[in-house]
């Protein structure tokens, strides 16, 4: 394990220094990914560059409409893009493949199969025998503390508990970057942070690199060793932040002065004053709601 995860006895300095020593493995160069809106183009990515290296942990956040789930889709191959270059461990995305693994919101498992059968899919896919398929998922399933539902099928699991399926199958393959595209979106606060820790676990302890999409300033400066902001219509990188708090991170850690820093100047970055045109037209005319139940007199008394 490299030794920059554990960097709690050096400086963000020296951690940040370590981790752009290490090799790129994913390169996104000049992308620009656009789709036919009513007869005309809309530009969704434009020129979008970056650079993330071997097991580094980015988030990468956004108002709505900047593309950053359509970017998560592009680098796991789901989406054609028509300009620009996409490299993944020395290899052009042209598509799916097991150096890269991708887990959503929703919960994508088979309903059919059991947890078990659901982490097997990948490597059964890729031409695995069953029984090294069957040895490998039992292995994953304990790394995420699932071994005693490996019979169970998801519509008897909790939210956290299908989403820790969807990671253990999205590992077994043993990509080089994990996409994550708001996968703690739907979980309740509590499942929510023990899920964080958990990540972070993971991350630590295998040779993987994240690219983790979030709406949610808090968690983006929570798990990440970078931040990259993009702007909207079109999608731009706007800001590409380091985050220079050591690691491990405790939960509490959101209350700390830094941390509320940090988070302030990528609120001002997301929400920049300058004005920016609607993704959806319809929300430039939003309708003012009239009172549908007339006031009680109490209530009167009370609004005036």
């Amino acid at each position: 394990m490299d030794k920059a995860h554990t960097s709690s006895h050096r400086t963000t300095d020296e951690y940040f220094k370590a981790l752009y020593q290490r090799d790129v493995v994913l390169q996104v160069d000049k992308l620009t990914q656009s789709f036919d809106q009513g007869g005309s183009k809309k530009v969704i990515l434009q020129d979008v560059s970056l650079q993330i290296h071997e097991r580094e942990f980015v988030c990468v956040i956004g108002p709505s409409g900047c593309g950053k789930s359509t970017l998560g889709r592009i680098i796991a191959g789901l989406d054609a893009y028509p300009s620009g270059e996409v490299i993944v461990d020395k290899e052009v995305v042209k598509g799916p493949s097991a150096s890269r693994g991708m887990v959503f919101q929703g919960y994508t498992l088979f309903p059919w199969k059991t947890v078990k059968q659901n982490v097997m899919f990948g490597p059964i896919m890729e031409g695995r025998s069953k029984s090294n398929a069957e040895r490998s998922a039992r292995e994953w399933l304990d790394i995420v503390g699932l071994s005693k539902y490996e019979n169970h099928y998801p519509h008897q699991l909790s939210g956290g508990m299908k989403q820790r399926v969807a990671i253990a199958r999205a590992l077994i393959n043993e990509p080089k970057v994990l996409i994550m595209d708001e996968p703690f979106g739907a979980l309740d606060p509590y499942t929510r942070q023990k899920m964080q820790k958990h990540l972070l676990d993971l991350w630590r302890n295998i040779d993987i690199t994240i690219v983790f999409i979030t709406h949610d300033m808090d968690e983006a400066v929570l798990l990440s060793d970078r931040i990259v902001v993009l702007k909207a219509n079109p999608g731009e990188v706007q800001d590409i932040i380091e985050v220079p708090l050591a690691r491990p991170r405790a939960p509490d850690i959101v209350t700390d002065s830094r941390f509320l820093q940090l988070k302030a100047r990528i609120n001002n970055i997301v929400h920049n004053p300058q004005p920016q045109p609607d993704f959806d037209p319809a929300l430039a005319e939003m309708p003012d709601i009239p009172r549908m139940v007339p006031l009680d007199k109490k209530d009167q008394q009370v609004n005036h």
